[in-house]
């Protein structure tokens, strides 16, 4: 039996030993790039496995290595700070839940060239927005505010796996301390993935043959994670973070152009 049919055995169709490769190159970066500052594994992993991938799919393989992941950033200082982080924002985290629960349900539901629209714009408009310095004036957290701003997160993220650019958007408003605002985004987005997993069983993108290719790119996101995490003491965060938003913008581009002449 080849290699290839091997795969075919415990991995959706679609995927053969050079998407694999792939797959797990695009996983570490998002994982290196996820290390750095805090974020954007999710919108990098669908980006790159969309260009090769059905969304679903795409969608399923991040569920796994963004559990993993911010599982380890939101306890890094440990699980006091992390419950702290979870009570200051709980009204966050529960409107959040529940309208991530409510759209993960739009997969099934959704043409293929909508939902590529879908997750494009919020990526390709909240690059450009950091690109060019735009920050939301919001001075302190309201809690109609952050129920406005959880319920957009969760509504994005729940058809698409990316809740990241909200969330940025609305702790860097704040002014939240660099330290808290990376433990803060992992048990938000902890938490959300937990939430994403559940949902996704129920939709059916998380089934028995995707969840293998999930499994499979937890290691390279941990791994990249691992060289992020280095190279943050090492690299000037604000230049890695702007080349950071540049690939995101060109991620978005791209597809909101798919989406545009699918």
């Amino acid at each position: 039996m080849s290699d290839n049919s091997i795969v075919m055995l415990f991995l959706p169709a679609e995927l053969i030993s050079v998407h694999l490769l792939a797959a797990f190159a695009i996983a570490a970066l998002a994982g290196a790039v996820k290390g750095m500052v805090g974020f954007a594994m999710p919108m990098i992993l669908v980006s790159g496995l969309s260009l090769f991938l059905p969304p679903d799919i795409a969608l399923a393989g991040l569920i796994l290595p963004t559990l993993v992941t911010n599982g380890m950033q939101a306890l890094r200082q440990g699980g006091q700070a992390a419950w702290q982080s979870m009570k200051r924002f709980r009204i966050f985290l529960l409107i959040g839940l529940v309208f991530l629960l409510a759209s993960a349900q739009l997969v099934r539901v959704l043409p293929q060239d909508i939902m590529l629209i879908l997750i494009g714009a919020p990526i390709t408009l909240f690059a450009v927005l950091q690109l060019f310095g735009i920050a939301i004036p919001i001075s302190r957290a309201t809690p109609r505010v952050e129920a406005i701003v959880a319920a957009f997160a969760g509504f994005i993220g729940g058809f698409s796996g990316i809740w990241g650019p909200p969330t940025v958007a609305y702790l860097t408003a704040l002014g939240t301390e660099k330290r808290e605002q990376m433990r803060v985004q992992g048990v938000i987005y902890g938490l959300g993935a937990v939430a994403l997993l559940v949902a996704h069983i129920g939709s059916g993108v998380m089934r028995a043959d995707t969840a293998p290719f999930s499994l499979l790119l937890i290691p390279p996101a941990i791994f990249g994670m691992w060289i992020g995490g280095r190279l943050q003491d090492r690299i000037n965060q604000v230049t890695f973070r702007r080349a950071t938003l540049v690939v995101l913008l060109v991620a978005g581009a791209n597809l909101l152009r798919r989406g545009l002449m699918y």
